[in-house]
């Protein structure tokens, strides 16, 4: 098994197109796709300037597939989670395209500078050149970034939940507790935050609110740690306050 990292920059795709023009935001997918029909729902991160947020934000709800584009978190900070709905009737994004090649990838691809890094996983007799032209269709460019094998990378230490967790409120934890076991984050269970909020007995926009401060707090937490160890990514982007140095992610 290796593997691969892929630097895409997906022509005609509104979060690459949005992106190129405004370098210095990082859009992180932070959820799964979920819906039904033509709109589908996901959450991101954005981080950058306010300002340049706010921009991207303005100029990524005049795109044509995008339905609606609204933060969750207040936009301050240099940080803030967005509610994204995405008509995807007659438009096809990298990770529809890669589920159909039969390729697993990984979740929480970011995008910075219209460069989408994807890395996914290959059986060590995949054809790596006929997947690259498969997700190059449409015109799309894409760069080999890494290909190497599972076998070879190092470990990480095993991350005590307890400390990553202690952040999260309690109503946070139950609501990520909750997420995780009706399958939110299973990639293709069909699994929305409706049903989470279902499950629960709380309102839709509550339960995403919940969810997108639980995964900050959890991300945050796995960065000092991958930090404290020295891990990759670990270093260069580090919270000062509420802001971050800009880095590339």
């Amino acid at each position: 098994m290796r593997e691969v990292t892929l630097r895409v920059r997906h022509h005609g795709g509104p979060e690459s197109e949005v992106s190129a023009r405004h370098p210095e935001v990082t859009l992180r997918s932070v959820s799964s796709m979920t819906g039904t029909g033509g709109e589908r729902k996901r959450i991101v991160e954005l981080r950058g300037p306010t300002d340049e947020i706010e921009s991207f934000l303005t100029e990524f709800r005049r795109a044509d597939p995008v339905v609606a584009a609204e933060p969750i978190s207040p936009v301050a900070g240099g940080h803030a989670y967005v509610a994204l709905t995405v008509d995807t009737d007659g438009w096809e994004g990298i990770g529809e395209r890669l589920a159909a090649l039969g390729v697993h990838y990984r979740m929480g691809t970011t995008i910075s500078g219209g460069i989408e890094r994807w890395t996914v996983y290959l059986d060590a007799d995949a054809d790596l050149s006929a997947l690259i032209r498969g997700v190059e269709r449409g015109g799309n460019d894409v760069e080999l970034a890494r290909n190497v094998e599972l076998s070879t990378l190092d470990r990480s230490p095993k991350l005590p939940a307890a400390g990553i967790l202690d952040g999260l409120t309690d109503r946070q934890r139950e609501v990520l507790a909750t997420a995780i076991a009706t399958g939110y984050y299973d990639h293709g269970g069909g699994v929305g935050v409706e049903d989470v909020a279902a499950e629960l007995g709380l309102g839709s926009t509550t339960v995403w609110e919940h969810l997108s401060r639980a995964e900050g707090a959890v991300m945050n937490a796995l960065f000092d740690r991958f930090e404290e160890w020295g891990l990759p990514g670990g270093r260069g982007t580090r919270r000062n306050g509420d802001d971050r140095s800009e880095a590339s992610r």
